[in-house]
């Protein structure tokens, strides 16, 4: 059975991705129903094994330390949400949309970007690592679900969508040549940007002050909150701090939305955009913030930087995992034998250290504090 095109929305923007004008798969299937491509993409995604384990890894505040903080799977569900949102109200493919989201951080490591940092350093002179680069990894290569081919067999959208995600720590520039290096990507993986810059931002908010790294009072200084939490207050007099809190950050997400919608729509229409090809002929973002929410936003953003990312909690716990995570890569790599023969048997193909980086990187904060203890506590049971 062939990949269905009529079940896909009739109302899509004529700039809008769609099933039928897909680049396709890497490898043919006899499908067993009628979904849409990147319906199919969504689903595969979802009952991967690397999306189940995004459930035990870090965003901020490392899984052991409470039930209540975000993790991978919690902020990819967010930035789904948020990007749906965004597609809905500019006529966009919500399904890939929804893909791309989903995808975005599947090649994560244990920790946060610290686990990036410190794989990326000891990965140097054996192709480093980069997460992007190893979320493809994952769907084309180390998921092992299907009959006559390793990966997801995701179609190219998605895949050039995973490949071309930025954010500040990303390095997009690191494209492959199969995947168009130096044209934009379609309008939805533009959109999964700020999907997740929301998401990560207001999310964080959430957390920190949940965790009292930061405060409500602190947060008055920066404009953005400032402003959004001032019209619940007069909205609402006399609400509860907890309450405040809830509000302020829901109307927040709603207000860089509805920036994001307006900005973009205006921009489509400032350059005629009408198709797809009219995109990639631009080859310019056309998805973004105004301009004066940009500055806002950015000031947002450095205050968490500073307050929260920077906080000496934080950082012990950085400074803990960075040796967990050296230790595991030295010992691996000195005694491979320590590895699953699973892994072992792919090392002549991918390289010790590959397979070892690989490893890793797809372990939970939670399964690497156990190998950490299996390893090196001399009364853990192996």
């Amino acid at each position: 059975m062939t990949e269905a095109h009529s079940m896909e929305r009739t109302d899509l923007a004529a700039y809008a991705a769609r099933s039928e004008v897909s680049r396709g798969r890497k490898y043919e299937e006899d499908f067993r129903d009628d979904r849409p491509a990147f319906e199919r993409d969504r689903d595969r995604i979802i009952h991967c094994a690397a999306f189940r384990r995004l459930e035990y890894k870090t965003q901020v505040f490392v899984n052991h330390e409470g039930d209540y903080y975000r993790t991978r799977l919690t902020h990819s569900l967010e930035v789904a949400q948020i990007g749906k949102g965004i597609a809905r109200r500019l006529r966009l493919n919500e399904e890939l949309t929804e893909a791309l989201a989903l995808a975005h951080d599947l090649g994560h490591t244990p920790f946060g970007h610290t686990g990036e940092e410190v794989l990326n350093r000891l990965m140097e002179g054996a192709g480093g690592f980069e997460h992007n680069l190893q979320s493809l990894r994952i769907v084309d290569e180390l998921e092992e679900r299907y009959p006559g081919f390793n990966g997801l067999n995701l179609s190219w959208e998605v895949r050039e969508g995973i490949i071309k995600h930025s954010s500040r720590y990303d390095n997009p520039s690191a494209a492959f040549a199969e995947f168009l290096p130096g044209t934009v990507p379609t309008v939805e993986a533009q959109l999964i940007n700020f999907a997740d810059e929301i998401a990560y931002n207001n999310h964080d908010i959430d957390d920190g002050l949940e965790s009292g790294y930061i405060t409500m009072s602190q947060l008055k200084e920066v404009a953005l909150w400032r402003e959004v939490h001032e019209t619940i207050e007069q909205k609402h007099p006399g609400i509860d701090r907890e309450r405040a809190r809830c509000q302020t950050i829901s109307a927040l997400i709603g207000v860089l939305i509805t920036d994001v919608v307006t900005t973009t729509l205006a921009n489509l229409e400032y350059h005629g955009i009408k198709t797809q090809e009219d995109l990639r002929s631009l080859n310019q973002q056309v998805v973004g913030f105004s301009t004066e929410m940009a500055k806002k936003n950015r000031e947002l953003k450095r205050f968490l930087m500073h307050n929260l990312y920077r906080h000496h909690k934080v950082e012990r716990m950085r400074v803990k995992a960075e040796r967990y995570l050296e230790q595991l890569f030295e010992v691996y790599l000195k005694h491979p034998t320590l590895l699953p023969m699973k892994h072992q048997l792919k090392m002549e193909r991918d390289g010790r250290e590959r397979v070892i980086c690989d490893y890793i990187a797809g372990m939970t904060d939670r399964f690497a504090l156990d190998e950490y203890k299996r390893l090196f506590e001399p009364y853990e049971r192996v």
